[in-house]
């Protein structure tokens, strides 16, 4: 297929390659911060600098000891085993809920749908710290404050909107004479919802649980506010030790979370296009 249409214009090819000009740019402000510190993980010194041995790349500027110091620290070691306590419950727990609402407002006959979708989605658009500073009030008040379950439910509130969003998205384009054919032929709603419904829509919920888990994995602000000294996360420790004691191994950590969100990320890029696929939509 060709690039540009006999019909295009000299302004139309000039703005085709000035888009992409200008993406590239905005793509290398993004990901130049990251380039940076990938590098500066392996350096065999103790500061966030660049020696000279990295410079002219010789394999004495460079190691794996901050790497080494991540996975036998006690304090990392502790912090990275209360994120994978946390994260996962929260995930189940905000997929469980987001995608009964997420049905439930698909449906044209229930009120206010625009109103409560606004409220269910409000913490992705309320500033994190007022978001903390409400949670740490309420649940002081009714004895969550600085227990397992209450950062759990923390994190899952702010994975919930995700859900919200991405099983909504999938649901536009549910056809919806398929629950009410298998209606027809004798099968009662949750029969038809495991049944039709779900493996339609389960790229989005997927979808949404990974999303609900980088949120709960890499959140930092809640967990100040309604954890405790032994619910330390691996966000937590960071920014201790950022306040604290500059250390590379900060870099390390940072490098395997950017690692683990590219992967995660790619899944659910490669989940969208299924979803697509399975709704019958191709890509122009």
């Amino acid at each position: 297929m060709a690039k540009f249409q006999p019909y295009d214009t000299a302004s139309d090819k000039a703005w085709y390659y000035i888009f992409r000009v200008i993406c590239g740019l905005i793509f290398f402000f993004l990901m130049f911060p990251i380039l940076v510190i990938m590098p500066l993980s392996f350096n065999a010194g103790n500061y966030f600098t660049f020696t000279p041995e990295m410079l002219r790349l010789e394999i004495e500027g460079f190691s794996l000891k901050h790497y080494r110091d991540f996975f036998t620290n006690p304090d990392w070691q502790v912090a990275l085993y209360n994120s994978f306590r946390i994260a996962p419950v929260a995930t189940l727990l905000s997929v469980g809920f987001g995608t009964l609402a997420a049905i439930g407002l698909s449906q044209s006959h229930v009120p206010f749908r625009r109103t409560i979708m606004a409220i269910l989605i409000s913490p992705m658009i309320v500033p994190l710290i007022l978001s903390a500073a409400g949670m740490y009030f309420f649940y002081s008040r009714i004895g969550l404050q600085g227990t397992y379950i209450g950062v759990v439910l923390a994190h899952a509130a702010l994975g919930i909107p995700f859900v919200i969003i991405t099983v909504t998205a999938t649901l536009a384009g549910f056809d919806k004479s398929l629950t009410r054919a298998s209606a027809s032929l004798g099968a009662g709603p949750v029969r038809t919802f495991f049944k039709i419904q779900m493996p339609l829509i389960l790229p989005g919920v997927i979808s949404g649980g990974l999303f609900a888990f980088i949120t709960s994995f890499d959140e930092v602000v809640v967990v100040l506010f309604v954890g405790s000294a032994s619910l330390k996360t691996l966000p937590w420790e960071m920014f201790n030790g950022l306040r604290e004691q500059i250390s590379p191994t900060i870099l390390a950590i940072a490098t395997i979370l950017i690692t683990l969100s590219v992967l995660l990320l790619s899944t659910i890029e490669i989940l969208r296009r299924r979803s697509e696929r399975l709704r019958g939509i191709t890509q122009s």
